[in-house]
């Protein structure tokens, strides 16, 4: 372990020359950013976030994700792997900066921190640049508020397998650090598309050919009853108000989900996860009902 944290080291003091790193303390307009970001307390018209630890740090390099800055905190990186890492992200720096272990720990979220922290943009995808298949599943989120549920239904459509996440009637900031947390990472995996209007989101929908499902407890159809196989997507309502009014006067089809127990509806992140596995493993031949 010691000539793992001295070779650690040896490349870090390597990288700090070879890059400008700027040594900054606690009062330094950087830090403040940072807090500003974690806090989620202040305008964010770039969609920047802040990303910590080697796991989601490994993803930003991974998914090509364009980068503000870097802080480092060069007591807190022990291995190698975390070292060459910090190559990489410096290398897609303007602004690289070094804090003490103790200033790290007051910007740092987690318990054990492990000293590289960056600050991200959140992208966004255009409609015109993802290429459907004949079998495309799109999950859209209208006016879902809570970002842990948005996060939640993010990572759902990652791991469904789902072609692209729409968003309309937005509500929750999408760099809002419960959103990242609860995506976890899969917000880098999908692409995100934001619509100014659930009219919009349904024409780029309908224009595509896809089938459009309304996940509403008052359907006469279940939710595995329909085939599928062919494009379609399902759109998940607000928390309070339910999927807004708009909808249900435009092409659509309505699902519900059998409700055996006394509660009368699902949590709309898990109400998602049924839907869309539902749909996915039809049109991907995995199951047939």
């Amino acid at each position: 372990m010691q000539n793992e944290q001295e070779a650690a080291k040896e490349i870090i003091s390597a990288l700090t020359q070879k890059y400008k790193f700027y040594a900054v303390g606690d009062g330094h307009s950087i830090i403040k950013h940072v807090k500003g970001l974690v806090s989620n307390s202040k305008p964010n018209p770039t969609r920047q976030y802040v990303a910590e630890g080697l796991w989601f740090n490994k993803m930003l390099v991974e998914a090509s994700s364009p980068l503000h800055a870097l802080i480092i905190c060069p007591e807190r990186v022990y291995t190698v792997e975390a070292a060459k890492l910090i190559g990489e992200l410096a290398e897609r720096c303007d602004q690289r900066f070094t804090v003490s272990a103790k200033t790290f720990e007051k910007i740092s979220e987690r318990e054990k921190p492990d000293g590289i922290m960056s600050i991200a943009y959140f992208t966004l995808s255009e409609v015109e640049d993802i290429a459907f298949t004949d079998k495309s599943v799109v999950l859209v989120l209208d006016g879902v508020e809570i970002p842990g549920n948005v996060g939640t239904m993010i990572r759902v459509a990652d791991g469904a397998g789902v072609d692209a996440v729409f968003i309309c009637n937005r509500k929750a900031r999408m760099t809002h650090p419960k959103l990242l947390q609860s995506s976890m990472g899969s917000v880098l995996n999908i692409p995100i598309v934001e619509f100014s209007s659930a009219d919009d989101c349904y024409e780029a929908l309908h224009s595509r050919g896809f089938e459009i499902y309304l996940t509403d407890s008052r359907a006469e159809k279940s939710y595995y009853e329909y085939p599928y196989g062919k494009r379609c997507a399902f759109v998940m309502g607000s928390e309070r108000y339910g999927i807004s009014r708009g909808w249900y006067d435009k092409e659509v089809k309505l699902l519900s989900i059998p409700m055996f127990g006394k509660c009368d509806s699902l949590n709309v992140g898990v109400a998602a996860t049924v839907v869309c596995y539902e749909a996915s493993l039809k049109n991907k031949g995995y199951i047939k009902r």
